[in-house]
């Protein structure tokens, strides 16, 4: 899992209606219902969580807690309609707050993962494959169906699988490109276990040059340019930092979804309903 810095998210808790509008704007889905959509929940059906709390608990294990992570966290879940809290105390503490607070979901983050976890039901949703799935149905309403299209996944780790997965379950024509071969290999062999195929692209430039629908799954600055984009070409990118070079954002500002936590945080809370 990318981690993210005070500045990625702190801003989060006070922009939501502003990134809901221009999600809005892009994909014609707002994150309740994009979020919806990813975790298999029709989007015009209403799902009864009033009631339902859910518990963000900081964990400083490891490089220690990320100043307004679970607070921003706790902004998007409760702006999805849930009745959310941070707890104040951390790690083991922190479960045990929730619990004895009547959480039924929690969603706790250290280096390695990030999940949410439904503690009746036993129901577990992991951040980087409820992030790719995010994404997936994001680039599937910029385009307004993916049947038949040609999806380029940049990255073969946990967002990147779950993006491909769910790009050809749209019945895209997928292709993944990572700097470890190896990483590939173990992406189209997951998608061959689920019946589906993808293409291995060996060779950044190229690819990017004959794909116009892009997943950004890899951490890298800089790999998408301003050549790379034409007025066809739209990109989800979950990868922090930003791939797309600033000489090209500008270009491709309106066909482009991203963003530090909304959807993956969105997807992971429908997921565990």
């Amino acid at each position: 899992m990318t981690r993210l810095k005070h500045e990625d998210v702190v801003e989060i808790p006070t922009t939501l209606e502003d990134y809901d509008q221009q999600l809005i704007d892009k994909t014609g889905c707002s994150l309740k219902e994009l979020s919806k959509r990813a975790a298999g929940f029709q989007a015009n059906i209403e799902v009864n969580h009033l009631q339902l709390k859910v518990a963000v608990i900081p964990m400083s294990c490891g490089q220690g807690i990320i100043e307004g992570f679970a607070e921003s966290v706790t902004g998007i879940i409760s702006y999805l309609g849930f009745k959310a809290l941070t707890t104040k105390s951390w790690d083991a503490g922190g479960v045990a707050e929730a619990i004895q607070e009547g959480a039924e979901v929690l969603f706790m983050a250290d280096d390695e993962r990030f999940v949410a976890v439904n503690v009746r039901t036993g129901k577990v949703s992991d951040n980087g494959d409820a992030t790719g799935r995010g994404y997936a149905v994001g680039l599937e309403r910029m385009n307004d169906g993916l049947v038949g299209k040609k999806v380029l996944v940049l990255g073969a780790g946990p967002v990147g699988v779950g993006a491909a997965i769910a790009l050809a379950h749209f019945r895209a024509e997928v292709g993944v490109y990572d700097i470890v071969s190896a990483s590939s290999e173990r992406l189209q062999e997951t998608l061959i276990r689920h019946g589906y195929r993808v293409t291995i692209e060996t060779d950044l430039n190229t690819a990017l040059n004959r794909y116009q629908n892009i997943v950004d799954a890899c951490p890298a600055e800089n790999i998408i340019l301003l050549e790379h984009i034409t007025e066809n070409t739209r990109i989800a990118a979950p990868g922090i930092p930003l791939g797309v070079q600033a000489d090209g954002l500008k270009k491709v500002f309106t066909r482009l979804i991203h963003d530090p936590l909304h959807i993956g945080v969105g997807t992971m809370m429908f997921d565990v309903l």
